[in-house]
C-alpha cells in the first residue's frame, strides 16, 4: 500500500504543497526590509509583521485537527488552496495602493497585516492535512517519512529564495515577488483535486474521537490556549484578563470533556517546541535582516545564508531514515542540539566568507528538528491522530510567532543600542546625539506587553542628524546606519539559549526511553 502509486502522487502532491507554504514564508522574508522602510517599522513592528504570517498557522492547524477527520483532507487542501489565491489579491492590491509610500501606505500595511493573516492560516491548513495523510500511508516508517515530507520546506526556501534574489537583483516591483506563489498553488491544486485521501490511522482503527483528544489533554490544551491568549493580547491590547479567563475557560472544558491530563511524553514534547520552532523558523525569519551588514561588506545577497542553509537542509532529510535507524530518534536529536548551538555562535561572530562555513555547521543542527519531533509524536502517540501530531507543530509556530519573532526583533534593537552607545566616534560625528557622555536618542518599549527593553529612537537621532550643517548630514546617517546594521550579528549568540535547553531535554528523554528498554515505535493497539 505504502509503495503503491497512486499514494505516490498523493505524496508529492502534499510535497509540493509543503513547497508553497515555503514560497509563502521567504517571500515575506526578504520583503520585510523593503516594507519596514516604506511604512515606517522599528525592529519589534517588523517582528510583529513577521509572526502575523506565524501565529494564524499555528491557529489553523490546530482547530483544523479537531474536526479535519469529519470535513476530509481535500476540503481542507481546498481551502489553503483559496487562501492563497486571496493573500496574492491583498498582497498585489497593497503595493498599488502604497504605491512605494507615496499613494495611502496606511491602507497598503492594513492589507498586508490582514492578508498575511489568512496567508498564515492557508498554510497552517497545509500541515494540518499533510502530516496526517503521509504518516498514516507510512505508519510503520513515520519519522524517515516525514523527514522526506518536510524535504519540501527547505526545497521551496530554495526555489524561492532564488528567485526573490534574482527578481530583486532585476529591480522588479515586490508585488511581483509576492505573486510567484499562485504557481505552485495551481500546480498542487490540480495534482491533489482528482485524488482519494486516506481515512486517518486513529479512524481506520476505531479509536474514537474523545480518545484522540485525551491524548492531548488538559496539560496540552493549557500550553495552546495560553500562547493563543498571549497572541490576542499582542494583537488586541487592553483586554488582558478577558482574554485570560476566556481562555482559562476553554482549558478547564476541554479537560473536563476529556478527563484526561494528557500523554505526559506529548506534553514534555509540546514544551520543547516553542524553543525548537525559535531555533529554526524565528532564525531563518529573521537571518537575510541579520546578516545583510555583512553580505553588503562582502558582496552577496544576505538571502544567499538562508538559500544555502535550506539546500542543505533539503538534501540531509531525504537521508533520515538511515540515520534514524543507527542511533534512534532522540539520538539524532541530540547531536543536532549540539551542531546547532556551535552554528548558532559561530554565526554570531564569523567575518568574510567563513559566514558559510559557520552557516553548514547551523544547517546540519536544524535540519532533522522539525519532521522528526514530529515523528516522534506520531510514533509515540498513534492514538492521538491528526490533532497530536498537528499540534505540535502548531504549537511550535505559537511560540515562534508570539514569542520568537518579537524576541530576536528586541534583541536586535538591543544590540543596536549597545553599539551605538559605545562608538567612540559618535559624540564628533553626530554631538548633540550624546549629553554628558550618554546616548540621548534611546527609549524604551515593552515586549509581550510585559518587559520593558532599550531601543533607538529614530526620531530623535534624526533630529540630532538636521541639526547638522546639511553637508555633514550624508555622512552621519551612513555612520549610524553602518553601526545599527553591524550589530545585529551578535544577537545570534543570545539565541544559542533555546537549543541549549532542547539539548538538556533531549538528554532527559534519551533517559526515559533508556529506562524503558529503549525507544520503540508504539501502534494503535499499544504495542
Amino acid at each position: 500500500m505504502a509503495d503503491s502509486e497512486p499514494n505516490k502522487k498523493l505524496f508529492w502532491g502534499c510535497f509540493l504543497a509543503l513547497i508553497t507554504t515555503a514560497f509563502a514564508f521567504v517571500s515575506r522574508l526578504f520583503l520585510l526590509g523593503e516594507w519596514g522602510d516604506e511604512f515606517g517599522l522599528n525592529a519589534v513592528q517588523v517582528g510583529e509583521l513577521a509572526g502575523m504570517g506565524i501565529w494564524p498557522f499555528a491557529i489553523s492547524i490546530i482547530a483544523f485537527s479537531l474536526f479535519i477527520d469529519k470535513i476530509g483532507y481535500k476540503t481542507a487542501m481546498v481551502f489553503s488552496f483559496l487562501g492563497y489565491l486571496v493573500w496574492s489579491v491583498m498582497g498585489v492590491a497593497a503595493y498599488f495602493i502604497s504605491s512605494g509610500g507615496q499613494g495611502d501606505p496606511q491602507t497598503g500595511y492594513r492589507l498586508l497585516y490582514w492578508g498575511s493573516l489568512i496567508l498564515g492560516l492557508s498554510n497552517g491548513t497545509v500541515e494540518a492535512y499533510i502530516n496526517p495523510v503521509v504518516a498514516t500511508m507510512y505508519k510503520e516508517n513515520k519519522t524517515k517519512w516525514l523527514n522526506i515530507l518536510h524535504a519540501g520546506w527547505p526545497g521551496g526556501l530554495v526555489v524561492a529564495g532564488l528567485l526573490t534574489i534574482a527578481l530583486s537583483a532585476l529591480a522588479t516591483p515586490w508585488w511581483i515577488r509576492i505573486a510567484i506563489i499562485v504557481v505552485p498553488a495551481v500546480i498542487f491544486f490540480l495534482m491533489l483535486i482528482k485524488l482519494e485521501f486516506p481515512a486517518q490511522e486513529r479512524v481506520a482503527s476505531g479509536v474514537s474521537y474523545r480518545e484522540m483528544l485525551a491524548e492531548f489533554g488538559f496539560l496540552g490544551a493549557a500550553i495552546a490556549m495560553f500562547l493563543i491568549v498571549l497572541q490576542f493580547n499582542s494583537a488586541i491590547p487592553g483586554y488582558t484578563t478577558l482574554f485570560a479567563i476566556v481562555g482559562a475557560v476553554a482549558t478547564i472544558a476541554f479537560g473536563a470533556y476529556t478527563k484526561s491530563l494528557g500523554n505526559p511524553l506529548l506534553f514534555v514534547l509540546a514544551l520543547i517546541m516553542v524553543p525548537l520552532a525559535t531555533t529554526e523558523i524565528g532564525t531563518d525569519g529573521w537571518i537575510e535582516e541579520i546578516m545583510k551588514s555583512i553580505a553588503n561588506v562582502n558582496g552577496f545577497d544576505a538571502g544567499l545564508v538562508l538559500v544555502y542553509t535550506s539546500l542543505i537542509m533539503m538534501v540531509l532529510r531525504f537521508f533520515a531514515g538511515p540515520i534514524v535507524h543507527r542511533i534512534s530518534p532522540i539520538g539524532l536529536l541530540i547531536v543536532s542540539s549540539v551542531l546547532a548551538i556551535v552554528g548558532l555562535y559561530w554565526l554570531s561572530f564569523a567575518s568574510g566568507m567563513m559566514v558559510f562555513a559557520a552557516a553548514t555547521i547551523y544547517a546540519f543542527g536544524k535540519t532533522f528538528f522539525w519532521p522528526t519531533m514530529l515523528g516522534v509524536a506520531g510514533e509515540q502517540t498513534p492514538k492521538g491522530g491528526a490533532l497530536t501530531l498537528n499540534a505540535l507543530g502548531g504549537i511550535g509556530m505559537l511560540g515562534v510567532g508570539v514569542l520568537g519573532f518579537p524576541y530576536i526583533g528586541m534583541l536586535q534593537s538591543q544590540k543596536a543600542v549597545e553599539a551605538v552607545e559605545s562608538d567612540a566616534q559618535l559624540a564628533t560625528i553626530v554631538p548633540s546625539a550624546v549629553t554628558g557622555g550618554k546616548l540621548n536618542a534611546v527609549t524604551t518599549d515593552k515586549i509581550f506587553s510585559l518587559f520593558e527593553y532599550n531601543k533607538l529612537d529614530a526620531d530623535k537621532m534624526a533630529d540630532s542628524i538636521k541639526a547638522l550643517p546639511a553637508e555633514q548630514q550624508e555622512a552621519a546617517e551612513a555612520h549610524v546606519a553602518e553601526v545599527t546594521e553591524a550589530s545585529t550579528q551578535g544577537a545570534l549568540a543570545n539565541m544559542c539559549i533555546f537549543p541549549v535547553v532542547m539539548l538538556v531535554s533531549y538528554i532527559g528523554l534519551g533517559l526515559y526511553f533508556k529506562s524503558r528498554g529503549g525507544y520503540k515505535v508504539q501502534t494503535i493497539d499499544g504495542h
